[in-house]
Parts: C-alpha cells; structure tokens; sequence
C-alpha cells in the first residue's frame, strides 16, 4: 500500500498520522480527518483533522494542500509537522488564517532507541482511571503553560477532560504523585508500530530543577524501548534551554526538525 511506504519513509516524523492509520485505516470517518495525497508517487502528503500535519512534498504539493484547505472552512487548531512543509503551507494560508497567536519555527525532533542513559525514576507509573481528578489539574497546567490556551475556557472542559481520561484508560499516560499530588507527569501522544512519541512533559513548579523532569522522562522512555519495543520520541521547543539538555542526558539525539503554528 503506498500510504503505508510513505508512512514508513519517515517513521519518527509521521508517528501521529501512522498511529491513527494503522489503528482506523483511511476513511476519514474512522480516521477522524482526511489523508490528502499530491501525485501519482504520493510525493507530497498531509493529513487534515483537529491539526493540519503536511508530512511531504514540495512547494507545487503545500500549494494544492493549501487550496484544498482554504475551500472550506478551517477546522484545524494548529499547522504541526517538518519544519520546511509546515513554513511553507503556512506562507500559502497565513493571508486568510493568520495572524497566528505563534509561530514556532524551530522544534528539535528528536529520538531513542536504546535503554536510556540515566536511570529512570522508579516512582513514574501508569496513571490509574480512578485517578484522573488528581492527575487533571497538572494536564490542564501543563497545556496552559505549553500553548498559552486554558483547554477549558469557551466551553472546552467536557472534551479536554474525555480526551485525557482517554489517554488514561488506554495506559499512556505516567505520573509520579507525592501526597497525592502530581509533581511529574508525561504522556505517549501517539504509538505506531514502531514509534511512540512523549507530549506533555510537566514538572510541577516548586519541583523544578531537581532532576525529576529528566528521571521521569527516562522512565518513560523506558517504557517505550524496553516495554514496548518501540524507538521513542519527542519534540521540543528551541528556546526551552533546560528541557533540551533534560533530554540529551536521557540518551535522546536529534535527527530533524519540527514547526508549529498555533492558530
């Protein structure tokens, strides 16, 4: 199937869309958006739902994306994705999207693929269900700091809640609690077959700076290479100097580059 090669191409960088695709197919009523696909080869590739995430393809491809998306009327929460696809399918739509509350051009992506360098933090586990109230306010704290948004203003706190007691039952998401509080918390965004990709890396703040973010991490991680088999994953800010280096003493190396507007 050529959108299995495709997504196989670019493991790390397609984890999001190859794990919606391998778990629903592609009709987009399953999947939950819509595959676009540029030429015959599939030479460009771009997924349109709840993010806009353009996987391949040239300027000729990010133009038609573009035309398709501008027909209707945006959905889409954010442009996520390769640096260079992502700047240059924003440059196409930003005259009627824009202005973008940011734009960060400059994501790390970066990956692990082998035990991590640092020992794991043995206190980091799966969030149990009965658990969500007190694992919900860090989520919430977490996404606030992240995108600048509180996830439950305008009505938003019914679908934010589901969607991390999602994340919850299905065993994604690890946290380690002291007095019942949260003080470290991450989640497996997306798991393809080969991939899993960490989101949502939070320390609480009177905790900052004393190793846990990077233990927890590792903890995670762990997860994914020795439990489950998987490389993992994760992109980050440029300009979040501490969480960086947090993930190169974990074992993580770069290998590309992300972009995300946040509309």
């Amino acid at each position: 199937m050529l959108v299995r090669s495709v997504l196989d191409s670019a493991p790390v960088a397609a984890c999001m869309v190859a794990a919606r695709v391998e778990e629903a197919g592609i009709h987009p009523l399953r999947l939950g958006g819509e595959l676009w696909g540029y030429g015959s080869k599939l030479t460009g590739m771009c997924f349109s739902g709840a993010n806009l995430i353009p996987l391949r393809g040239g300027p000729d491809a990010m133009r038609a994306f573009a035309d398709r998306a501008l027909r209707r009327r945006r959905v889409c929460s954010s442009l996520v994705g390769p640096t260079e696809q992502v700047l240059a399918l924003w440059d196409e739509v930003a005259a009627q999207w824009g202005p973008a509350r940011e734009v960060r051009a400059e994501q790390p992506l970066m990956v692990l693929a082998e035990s991590p360098h640092v020992a794991p933090d043995p206190l980091v586990r799966q969030v149990r269900p009965d658990e969500l109230e007190r694992y919900l306010p860090a989520a919430i704290a977490m996404f606030t700091e992240e995108v600048g948004v509180d996830p439950c203003s305008d009505g938003g706190a019914a679908s934010y809640r589901a969607r991390v007691a999602d994340l919850i039952a299905s065993g994604r998401a690890f946290a380690r609690f002291e007095g019942g509080e949260v003080v470290f918390k991450a989640e497996i965004g997306a798991l393809s077959r080969t991939v899993g990709q960490i989101q949502g890396v939070w320390v609480h703040p009177d905790r900052r700076s004393t190793g846990l973010g990077t233990a927890g991490t590792a903890a995670v991680a762990d997860r994914l290479v020795r439990g489950l088999g998987r490389t993992a994953s994760l992109y980050v800010n440029d300009y979040n100097v501490a969480a960086r280096l947090a993930y190169r003493k974990v074992g993580f190396r770069r290998i590309g580059s992300f972009a995300t507007v946040l509309l």
